[in-house]
């Protein structure tokens, strides 16, 4: 097969798949008129909002830092991690761990509200081992980000869905 036919194939199909709708996940994009998001958060430094920032710029949002500029505000009142034992061994020492991500966030659009105040909470649980501290503590913050990761695609789907 020549290197021509190739490429009007590998584009024909490129084509029918961007027709039918198909995006990356992560990268739908946001209408128009809200391309212009203003983040207020008390930890700017967070997994969800650094989550959330990633998301919105995939999704071809620009973030500004003054509410004024911008055509949506997105208010991130709660942002908090919990951690809890779900088991200990003979030895009185945890081996399961609960880990809880909590957000409360709502979205506006000057006086309009776009999408009413949203408590999206996730939980996964890990085991825990002390011969391997440094290897589950890796295993704790992979976690922590992906719980952040999912949470923000969650509340991005639901303000598309608005």
């Amino acid at each position: 097969m020549s290197l021509s036919r190739r490429v009007a194939i590998s584009l024909l199909a490129g084509l029918g798949v961007t027709s039918c709708g198909f995006h990356l996940q992560g990268r739908q994009p946001l209408p128009p008129d809200l391309q212009r998001v203003c983040l207020i958060a008390a930890d700017r430094q967070s997994d969800f909002v650094d989550a959330l920032r990633r998301s919105l710029q995939a999704s071809g949002a620009t973030i500004v830092a003054d509410e004024k500029a911008a055509s949506m505000v997105l208010r991130i009142d709660k942002d908090e991690l919990a951690q809890k034992v779900l088991a200990v061994s003979s030895g009185n020492l945890p081996r399961e761990y609960e880990l809880t991500y909590r957000v409360r966030v709502r979205a506006d659009s000057g006086e309009r509200v776009l999408l009413e105040q949203q408590d999206l909470e996730l939980s996964r649980n890990f085991t825990f081992d002390e011969r391997e501290v440094l290897a589950k503590e890796h295993e704790r913050e992979q976690l922590r980000g992906e719980l952040a990761r999912e949470l923000a695609a969650t509340f991005l789907r639901r303000l598309r869905a608005r």
